[in-house]
């Protein structure tokens, strides 16, 4: 749980979802001796002003003696701003409530420590739970040195993403569309295989009816096989197109593909001879990649989930029945015992027009476990 202010400043912090990457999304307010709010903020993209900068400028002489509710650990370091801790010293501040230290090992606690010899009491945790899952894909990034990975799958009500003869599009429906498009919104990049290229030519952009930026489009390629014609290489868009490959391309394809506009990056092979993921995400995380929605196909999600890669799990579900041999949105050589399986949970399930949207996080309960499910729309489970 978390006080009614601290509610109020992580309610800013999300204000800054579509914006703040690679940085977090931070909110601030400033309460005044007596108690009232006289400054609020929040970080709305890199290299602007932190919350707390923004909150202690509306706040003035007002901050003296007062309060800061902050959702993370003010920066103790010089980057494309100076340390906003000293700003918090300087404005008078006397109380600072924390909802969540730096997740950065690096860092973490410096900012703590400053203002406590300062002679500023430091209460850590208020809001904590709210405030992680807000930066989930910012943690991740920060402690593992990889980026956040959510998978996304629309399947049949029999669980097939495409017929026999790979017919996909589009089997689910418009509310179902537009919250893909809302997901690629919410990315850093949007990673496919090479089979989603050559079986659907997709474009891979953002076209959501809100403002929103293209996510880097990513591409597993690993014997060179992308055409040059590709539609990706063919959007007005200011992201860039990488192609991860390995050295079984060739160089006169890797050339084409740079003349289209694309970026190949050759990394190495795994044991099944295909580019190594945990070589694909330090380089993405190295250009401060801090979430990618991978969208298949089928053969990509199993590498990502039997790496344990995948952190989320998306799955849009038609009321439409294919049958047959069609591929199943996680193909691969799968398991032999249902203790094995991958657990996905706690589970919300979503009505969406006629679709229904299931959602899920990785590795957070034991199969045994029971599901927590969430019903909208008249949903019955």
């Amino acid at each position: 749980m978390e006080s009614q202010v601290m509610q109020r400043a992580l309610s800013l912090a999300r204000r800054g979802r579509y914006t703040t990457s690679p940085n977090p999304m931070v909110g601030a307010v400033i309460l005044d001796s007596h108690g009232q709010i006289v400054g609020e903020g929040y970080h709305k993209r890199p290299g602007g002003p932190h919350a707390e900068i923004v909150a202690l400028r509306k706040a003035g002489e007002k901050a003296q003696g007062g309060t800061l509710y902050v959702t993370l650990e003010p920066c103790n370091h010089v980057g494309r701003t100076p340390p906003c801790t000293e700003a918090i010293i300087d404005a008078g501040i006397t109380h600072v409530v924390i909802a969540m230290t730096d997740p950065n090992p690096e860092v973490k606690g410096g900012g703590i420590q400053r203002l406590k010899q300062a002679g500023i009491t430091v209460e850590v945790g208020d809001g904590e739970k709210t405030a992680r899952a807000l930066n989930h894909a910012f943690i991740t990034w920060s402690q593992k040195r990889r980026p956040y990975i959510t998978l996304k799958s629309a399947m049949s009500l029999d669980g097939k993403v495409a017929t026999k003869t790979g017919d996909s599009r589009y089997i689910t429906h418009e509310k179902s569309l537009a919250k893909v498009h809302e997901l690629r919104r919410l990315h850093d990049a949007i990673l496919v295989g090479v089979g989603t290229i050559l079986a659907d030519d997709p474009a891979l952009t953002y076209r959501g009816p809100k403002p929103g930026r293209d996510p880097i489009r990513v591409i597993l390629d690993s014997h060179g096989r992308t055409p040059a014609s590709a539609r990706i290489f063919q959007q007005n868009s200011s992201a860039p197109t990488l192609i991860f490959t390995t050295s079984q391309s060739s160089i006169d394809w890797q050339r084409d593909i740079f003349s289209a506009g694309g970026e190949v990056i050759e990394v190495s092979q795994d044991p099944s001879g295909v580019v190594d993921l945990h070589e694909v995400l330090a380089e993405l995380a190295s250009r401060h990649v801090l979430s990618v929605l991978v969208e298949g196909g089928p053969r990509v999600h199993a590498s990502f989930i039997a790496e344990q890669l995948a952190d989320e799990w998306y799955s849009f579900i038609s009321p439409i029945i294919i049958g047959g041999v069609a591929p199943t949105p996680v193909m691969g050589e799968g398991i032999a015992r249902l203790a094995d399986a991958y657990p996905v949970g706690p589970i919300d399930v979503h009505k969406m027009g006629e679709d229904v949207m299931i959602h899920g996080l990785f590795g957070s309960v034991n199969t045994s476990s029971s599901h927590h499910i969430k019903t909208q729309e008249g949903l019955h489970v």
